[in-house]
């Protein structure tokens, strides 16, 4: 079992308090799930009642950070943090929000891989909350159907608007597409920097991370080296 996994399973065993165990992963990584963790209750809530809230302790943060927030550059700061993360950058947790992936007939029976590449993506890392920007590539191979390319690049932004670890949104994304497609033979690859890695901690500006997702076909050493090599990421496999 993996030191990361062992821990989190020590704490359920012996009931352990939150804070220590936090303390002893420190910046550790980890991923608990290819489901974004949501509590039942998450959408009892209106957008404008959970800006409120969210408003109500921003201010009480950057208070007890000492900032003025008389200032007229400060004051209406807890109010864009709010409006930012329901309505902007963590929107993708509402699943109203989630794109329709309409689907068409291959009528002219397309049957080789089809590419996606250099998908712009900005999301969150939900351990400090600081951004993760990069690109996502993503590919599939019809099995009788095709989705049109906006989205795909639709699906990749609603996944990546919520707090994140890369490795379930690359899942997630390639989850979703085979779900519309009907078909396993679907791939994603992001390549990303994070700003908690960048910006903090080691700070280490030049890293970035690789995470792969490959369905179906994609599982072929000879079907992922030519997915890889339409993105240049050849080495990967």
């Amino acid at each position: 079992m993996q030191p990361l996994l062992y821990l989190a399973s020590m704490k359920l065993e012996n009931n352990m308090d939150t804070a220590d165990t936090t303390e002893m992963m420190g910046d550790d990584h980890i991923s608990t799930s290819a489901v974004t963790p949501m509590r039942s209750d998450a959408f009892d809530m209106s957008d404008e009642e959970k800006m409120k809230s969210i408003e109500k302790d921003m201010h009480h943060v950057l208070h007890t950070l000492g900032l003025d927030l008389t200032d007229d550059s400060l004051q209406g700061t807890p109010k864009r943090i709010a409006k930012m993360f329901v309505q902007e950058i963590f929107s993708g947790l509402d699943p109203k929000r989630k794109p329709e992936a309409s689907t068409f007939n291959n009528s002219y029976n397309y049957g080789e891989m089809l590419v996606e590449k250099n998908i712009t993506l900005y999301s969150t890392c939900e351990h400090h909350f600081l951004p993760i920007v990069g690109k996502a590539h993503v590919a599939y191979i019809s099995s009788g159907k095709v989705i049109g390319l906006s989205k795909m690049n639709r699906i990749v932004d609603y996944y990546a608007k919520r707090p994140q670890v890369q490795e379930r949104l690359t899942m997630q994304i390639v989850q979703e597409l085979q779900k519309a497609l009907g078909t396993e033979d679907v791939a994603c690859v992001i390549d990303a920097k994070h700003l908690c890695v960048n910006s903090r901690g080691i700070r280490d500006i030049d890293s970035s991370t690789v995470t792969s997702e490959f369905g179906g076909k994609f599982k072929e050493p000879n079907v992922r080296k030519e997915f890889l090599n339409y993105i240049k990421l050849d080495t990967i496999y």
